[in-house]
């Protein structure tokens, strides 16, 4: 009897990132049993959760729009079927489950522990330098339209239909019906639109992802989640006398910004602005040669947001509420570091 893997080619993409995926997965069976035993206490239908972060990752990977489409194309397609761990004869899952079911992962945190686990595979593989860093942030515009941003106190015309020319509208007087946590906003020569805000740090060896997350979007949000994540990529260093750098672009050469990296003990290699102001980023710093360095490296971050953007969910997300938001985000993130992870193990080096 023939089974799903004598279908898969041997040389397909996906086995790679399959072993890999299996091996982070096998490692949070602690959690996964807590999940199964809070589903049977609260009687609740349930999807292996394993399998469950299996067919959410193929859905990004293979820029499958909705979930409705997921279980379509999981029921008869064999390669989706290895991948996810289902055989030939078994039945897939009502949307509406599935849907249900990614909320148990929230709960748990399961996607976290997830990325975590990628993360810990790359590092023992050597691929993280785990002292020098990039961080970036991008828009993502919210599953919500300008019609549902109305007034807070139900003023607005109900029958002006969605004519707003004229109107002050911002987000102290106003939100969204549809999704009341995405904020208006625009940066640079985007139009307002309702969005979010994800925020990346990335390590600078071969620009693997190792700290994702969502906000709400405003003019500090870059920042304050920078903050956030250098200092706990600063507190997983194994020497606190380690020279830590962070490099990113104009935005954040603020001089909050820059002496609350001082008092972190991390070196900013922040891109100076000096656009009729002085830079807080020290002369001295910016003519070093790690600044360089820095400097060419902080634009790999930007290949994670293209992806995600391109072939994963991340441009418009089709999900509402900033812990969906998060999450979807993060998984993104994770399956982005699998795709560049299943390319670094593929080098081989040049013959001398």
């Amino acid at each position: 009897m023939r089974r799903l893997d004598d279908f898969v080619p041997a040389d397909h993409p996906l086995r790679r990132i399959r072993v890999m995926v299996n091996e982070a997965l096998a490692k949070m069976d602690e959690l996964f049993s807590r999940m199964y035993e809070a589903d049977i206490k609260g009687g609740r239908p349930s999807i292996a959760p394993e399998k469950l972060l299996r067919a959410m990752l193929l859905q990004i990977l293979f820029s499958i729009r909705s979930e409705r489409q997921l279980m379509e194309q999981t029921q008869y397609n064999m390669l989706f079927r290895w991948f996810i761990g289902l055989a030939m004869d078994d039945a897939v899952w009502v949307p509406t489950v599935f849907s249900k079911n990614r909320q148990r992962l929230i709960e748990h945190d399961a996607v976290v522990a997830f990325f975590n686990e990628v993360l810990e595979t790359a590092e023992n593989k050597d691929w993280l330098s785990g002292e020098h860093f990039s961080v970036d942030g991008t828009l993502i515009q919210a599953w919500a339209g300008h019609k549902s941003f109305v007034s807070k106190d139900g003023d607005d015309d109900a029958g002006g239909g969605g004519d707003f020319k004229g109107q002050r509208r911002s987000n102290e007087t106003h939100e969204s019906k549809t999704d009341p946590d995405s904020r208006l906003y625009r940066k640079g020569k985007t139009a307002s639109e309702l969005r979010y805000m994800g925020h990346t740090l990335t390590d600078n060896r071969h620009g693997l992802v190792v700290n994702a997350m969502v906000t709400q979007a405003d003019g500090f949000a870059e920042r304050e989640a920078a903050k956030a994540m250098i200092w706990d990529a600063r507190q997983a260093t194994a020497s606190a006398d380690a020279e830590v750098t962070l490099g990113a672009d104009k935005g954040y050469d603020a001089a909050e910004f820059i002496e609350a990296l001082h008092r972190m003990k991390v070196t900013p290699h922040v891109a100076q602005n000096k656009s009729g102001r002085r830079s807080a980023v020290a002369d001295e710093i910016a003519q070093s040669e790690g600044y360089a360095i820095s400097q060419r490296k902080r634009k790999l971050i930007e290949q994670g947001f293209g992806w995600a953007k391109f072939v994963g969910p991340i441009r418009q997300v089709m999900v509402r509420g900033i812990k969906k938001v998060d999450q979807l985000f993060v998984l993104t993130m994770a399956a982005y570091n699998l795709v560049r992870m299943r390319t670094l193990a593929e080098v081989r080096p040049l013959p001398a």
